[in-house]
């Protein structure tokens, strides 16, 4: 849809949303050109005039227990030059919770809350939660952020204006991870430095190459730029949505940029064990597509890091007179392989940009790490249905 066709000639999107080589968007139908057929999309409808700013799309489902400080996070961002209600929206979904979500964000003052629309086959809740939103927003930028995320002040215009400077149609950003307890401080660590591996934020952010990532804690798209992706219509049955619209927007030259930013937010993740088990069971399949192999690789740290010291314990104390010299140097060969092998761990853990308390215990968090990759695999793979939020999905 043009400027003149949405009836607001001031908005125009950042550079960088379309390839020289392939067609514009059709005027009539920007489905087509998505390669979608859906009904009911958010540019099949008259743009609201004028467009303001920014909307802030919270999806939240059951999430009573950290809702509260996530919007007063973003409510506080309000101020005289960016007032909420004026120059910018924060919608809240409730995506069929059955705590106190919704009260909760009926209690602050500026917060729209509204209802997820009927959950049709083909979709997650979480997608479905997010386009019930998006038909009805009316910024300029699109931001969906989790309601788990703690945003610091200015965040918001500061992240408008990261993505103009880099003529960027989408921006994501890895919050801080805040974590609690020993298993989520052992383990976090290890997934998020293969993350870090997987998608470097400087390939990620380079249009020469195909490598994509996003991350759904924090995901802020122009308006033109949504519409060029199809919306979460194209991506409505995907479990890693982020990734999904991060790929497409490689593929359709919309500018894409991902960082590291624990200057803008932070993030926790889940609050229990049983969650974070849950959670990572339904991404890691889809995150590190070789799960088997990766799984198999840690595994032999988990024998270099505490296999390997016994042995050469052994190899020093061996009581065998003819051979002890053989034996002793055998045990100090091991022990240089150990001192290699744990510096060369820490060294990669150290990427996850978790504190050095929490990289120091991650190779306890490796067998662990080795049974969720292989739980994710299995369900993905072998059983094809993994279970969120009270949900069960097919892959």
């Amino acid at each position: 849809m043009t400027n003149e066709q949405s009836g607001n000639s001031e908005h125009t999107p950042v550079l960088g949303l379309a390839a020289a080589d392939e067609p514009a968007a059709p005027a009539k139908d920007w489905r087509a050109w998505a390669g979608k057929t859906a009904t009911g999309t958010v540019f099949d409808q008259p743009e609201p005039e004028p467009l303001i700013e920014l909307s802030v799309i919270v999806p939240a489902r059951n999430e009573a227990a950290c809702l509260g400080e996530c919007l007063a996070s973003l409510i506080a961002q309000s101020e005289e030059v960016f007032a909420l209600g004026r120059d910018w929206e924060l919608i809240v979904v409730d995506d069929g919770s059955t705590d106190s979500t919704a009260e909760i964000a009926r209690g602050f003052a500026g917060v729209t809350v509204i209802s997820a629309a009927k959950l049709e086959p083909g979709w997650t809740g979480k997608n479905n939660a997010a386009w019930t939103a998006a038909k009805a927003a009316r910024g300029r930028w699109l931001l969906f952020t989790d309601a788990d995320t703690i945003h610091e002040p200015g965040n918001l215009r500061r992240a408008i204006h990261e993505a103009e400077h880099h003529s960027a149609g989408l921006l994501s950003y890895s919050p801080r991870q805040l974590v609690a307890g020993f298993w989520q401080r052992a383990l976090m660590p290890l997934v998020f430095s293969e993350l870090t591996l997987a998608y470097p934020p400087a390939k990620v952010s380079d249009p020469a190459t195909r490598t994509a990532a996003a991350n759904g804690q924090f995901l802020l798209v122009e308006r033109e730029a949504y519409r060029r992706l199809g919306g979460h219509v194209s991506v409505a049955s995907c479990v890693l949505e982020d990734v999904e619209l991060a790929v497409l927007a490689k593929r359709r030259k919309i500018g894409l940029r991902f960082r590291y930013a624990d200057d803008a937010l932070s993030a926790r993740m889940y609050r229990t064990t049983g969650a974070m088990i849950e959670g990572w069971t339904k991404n890691l399949k889809l995150l590190f597509d070789n799960a088997l192999i990766l799984a198999a690789w840690r595994a032999i740290d988990i024998f270099l890091l505490f296999v390997l010291p016994i042995v050469t314990v052994v190899l020093w104390n061996a009581r065998l007179p003819s051979r002890s010299l053989a034996w002793l140097g055998a045990g100090w060969l091991f022990a240089l392989i150990w001192l290699r092998s744990l510096f060369r761990f820490y060294a990669r853990v150290a990427k996850s940009n978790f504190s050095f308390g929490n990289c120091l215990i991650a190779p306890l968090g490796l067998p662990l790490f080795v049974a969720l990759l292989f739980r994710s695999w299995f369900q993905h793979k072998i059983l094809k249905r993994i279970a969120w939020k009270g949900r069960s999905y097919g892959c």
